[in-house]
């Protein structure tokens, strides 16, 4: 069976079982990171507490869905964590960044692509999302505005570095 090496290879990984078991576990890892670093160490230090579910379920409210607590945590979870977000790095993100940057032999590594993955993940949460939800552009800029953005950047870091993992040979 071939491997499925996403960071290595500078086209878009075949759709195969290699490929969503990755995505799955690595958005998994990844959102369990964010989840922590939002919702249990943010705070513990005196920052907000981030409640991704609640932006979930008033973005299911606007477009008149169901947005129960169930729902929420459901679109937070496995809708975005385990499959949207894993989506956009394997077949849209990093396809682009190898092309125009060159690559794991290019600018940054692997790092810098996955810390921007991140900073881009907040900027379509925070000031894309929330906007279309009916909430204030960024969150006013308020505290769970930049929880979010270290939680959005280390989501992509953590993503990147599972999948590097995984895939090793």
């Amino acid at each position: 069976m071939a491997t499925t090496d996403t960071y290595r290879s500078p086209t878009i990984p075949p759709l195969t079982a290699a490929t969503l078991g990755l995505m799955f576990l690595a958005g998994a890892v990844a959102t369990m990171a964010f989840d922590l670093w939002g919702q249990l160490i943010s705070p513990a230090l005196g920052f907000a507490n981030l409640s991704p579910h609640g932006l979930a379920k008033s973005l299911l409210g606007t477009f008149g869905l169901p947005n129960g607590d169930f729902a929420g945590y459901f679109v937070h979870f496995y809708l975005v964590g385990l499959i949207g977000y894993p989506v956009g790095w394997l077949f849209i993100f990093k396809p682009i960044w190898d092309k125009v940057l060159g690559g794991v032999g290019g600018l940054g590594g692997w790092f810098l692509p996955a810390a921007v993955y991140g900073f881009g993940l907040w900027v379509f949460a925070i000031g894309g999302i929330t906007a279309i939800a009916g909430l204030p552009l960024f969150l006013n800029f308020t505290g769970i505005t930049w929880v979010a953005l270290v939680g959005h950047v280390l989501y992509g870091i953590v993503l990147v570095l599972v999948m590097r993992l995984a895939t090793r040979g």
